[in-house]
């Protein structure tokens, strides 16, 4: 009986405990790449601006409050999850979300130099994902 207790004990201090991450991105210095088009927008930087987004991981299925995204942007690397949001994998899909709580918040067209503050708290069954984008607000005036 006192082994049985013992080790209901262990697995419920076991299943309790988890891990947390904080990330931080940056653009590294120096980009080469070469891009030829006709094409040449007049985009005025403004004022910092920030958004964020949350989502709660239950199981194995993700869910948010969120339901509009930024489209049209590659938020990098592939996600850890099979499952996804909108094609998306949970962390990108919380990062479209935050860009587009910042864009519609400041009447951005562009968000000029984003940063992005990833934190993940992961306790196995249950964790959550936070994402701050913050950079400035960019405003189209002309393509010509």
């Amino acid at each position: 009986m006192k082994k049985a207790i013992a080790l209901s004990a262990l697995i419920a201090t076991g299943a309790l405990t988890g891990c947390s991450s904080l990330n931080v991105s940056s653009n590294s210095l120096p980009i080469q790449g070469a891009v030829s088009t006709d094409v040449k927008a007049d985009i005025e930087v403004g004022q910092k601006i920030s958004g964020t987004a949350k989502a709660t991981k239950i199981f194995l299925f993700t869910l948010m409050d969120d339901k509009e995204f930024a489209d049209g942007v590659s938020y990098g690397g592939a996600s850890a999850s099979s499952f996804s949001l909108g094609g998306l994998g949970p962390v990108e899909a919380v990062k479209s979300a935050a860009a587009y709580n910042a864009i519609q918040a400041s009447g951005a067209d562009v968000i000029v130099a984003p940063r992005y503050t990833i934190k993940k708290e992961d306790f196995g069954v249950y964790g959550t994902i936070e994402v701050t984008v913050e950079g400035y607000k960019g405003t189209i005036k002309s393509v010509k």
